[in-house]
C-alpha cells in the first residue's frame, strides 16, 4: 500500500513484550501482564481482578463479577466450589408474573423444594424439583395446612357375614367392603401396616346380630404388632335374643414402620350363629385410623 510520507510504525508488529506489563491508560493504573508462564494478570485501578490460565477465568478476592439485568448466565456443564450464602433480610423469589418460584435444597439422594405453586395459589413443600409434584405439606391462602400423604384410613363393610362366631371361634374382621379412603394404600381390607414409625389412633365399629341367650362370654381385641389392646369384653346375656348389637372401640397405639393393626371378635357359649350386620349404605362395621405424631 502506497502512504505520503513515512509508512506509519505497527507498534505492535512483531512485537514480544517477554512479560512486561501493558499499559492500558494515561495514569498507568489498568494494564494487562504475563509475567507468569501461561497465565495473563489483569489489573485495573491499581488492583489485581481478573486472571486467566489454561481453560480457567479466575474473579480474584475482592473482585465481583456482574450480570447485567437482561443478560443470562447459562450453564450446561458443573458449577462446583459454591460455599453456603445468605439471604438478605427481605429477599424476594419471582417476578410477579404467571409461574411457579421455588427454592430447591439439591441433596444426595434425594431433592425437596419449597415453592409457590402458581396455579394452585398454594405454598407448597416436597419432594424432587418441580412444584406441586410430591407434595407433602400444602399451605393454601386460607391459611388451611394440608397433608396428602399422611397416613389415613377407613374401610367398612358393605355385604353382611354370617356365622362368623359363638362359638368360642376368634374371628378376624375384614373390613374390604368399600374403602372410604386410603392415603397412602396402607390398609389392605383387613390389615392396617404402618408405613412409618409414629403414634396412631386407631378406631373400629362392630355391627353384630344373631346372638342367643347361649351365648354366656366374648371380648372384642385390637391386635397390633407391639401389643393387644382388649377395647370390649362382651356380655351377650344383656341382649335380648335377635337383637343387633353395636360395639366400639378407640385406642392411640404406639407403632413401628411396617407394624401391623388389625380388629378380632370371639363369643362363645353357644353355637356358631353370630353375625356381623350391615344397613345398606350405612357403616355398622367399620375401621379407621390415622398417623398423630
Amino acid at each position: 500500500m502506497p502512504y505520503l510520507g513515512a509508512r506509519p510504525t505497527d507498534v505492535f508488529a512483531d512485537q514480544d513484550l517477554n512479560g512486561a506489563e501493558f499499559i492500558l491508560d494515561a495514569d498507568a493504573d489498568t494494564s494487562i501482564t504475563a509475567d507468569t508462564d501461561d497465565q495473563i494478570d489483569i489489573r485495573i485501578a491499581g488492583a489485581d481482578d481478573f486472571q486467566l490460565t489454561a481453560n480457567t477465568f479466575t474473579v480474584l478476592s475482592g473482585s465481583t463479577l456482574a450480570v447485567a439485568s437482561g443478560a443470562t448466565i447459562a450453564n450446561s456443564g458443573t458449577a462446583t466450589g459454591f460455599s453456603a450464602s445468605t439471604l438478605d433480610a427481605a429477599t424476594t423469589v419471582g417476578d410477579g408474573t404467571a409461574e411457579d418460584t421455588k427454592i430447591v435444597f439439591d441433596g444426595n439422594a434425594q431433592d425437596y423444594y419449597i415453592g409457590l405453586d402458581d396455579t394452585d395459589d398454594d405454598l407448597k413443600i416436597g419432594l424432587g424439583s418441580t412444584v406441586g409434584t410430591t407434595a407433602h405439606i400444602v399451605i393454601d391462602e386460607t391459611g388451611a395446612i394440608l397433608k396428602p400423604l399422611q397416613p389415613a384410613f377407613h374401610g367398612r363393610r358393605t355385604g353382611a357375614n354370617a356365622n362368623q362366631t359363638g362359638d368360642g371361634t376368634q374371628y378376624t374382621v375384614p373390613f374390604d367392603g368399600a374403602e372410604t379412603f386410603d392415603q397412602n394404600a396402607d390398609f389392605d381390607g383387613t390389615t392396617f401396616t404402618a408405613p412409618v414409625a409414629g403414634v396412631y389412633l386407631l378406631t373400629y365399629a362392630l355391627g353384630l346380630s344373631g346372638i342367643t341367650t347361649s351365648h354366656t362370654n366374648g371380648r372384642v381385641e385390637l391386635k397390633t404388632s407391639n401389643r393387644d389392646y382388649r377395647q370390649n369384653r362382651v356380655d351377650p346375656t344383656i341382649v335380648a335374643t335377635g337383637d343387633n348389637w353395636s360395639l366400639q372401640g378407640a385406642v392411640i397405639a404406639d407403632m413401628d414402620a411396617s407394624d401391623t393393626a388389625y380388629v378380632t371378635i370371639i363369643i362363645g357359649g353357644g353355637a356358631k350363629v353370630v353375625d356381623f350386620s350391615v344397613d345398606g349404605t350405612a357403616a355398622y362395621t367399620y375401621f379407621s385410623g390415622c398417623l398423630l405424631v
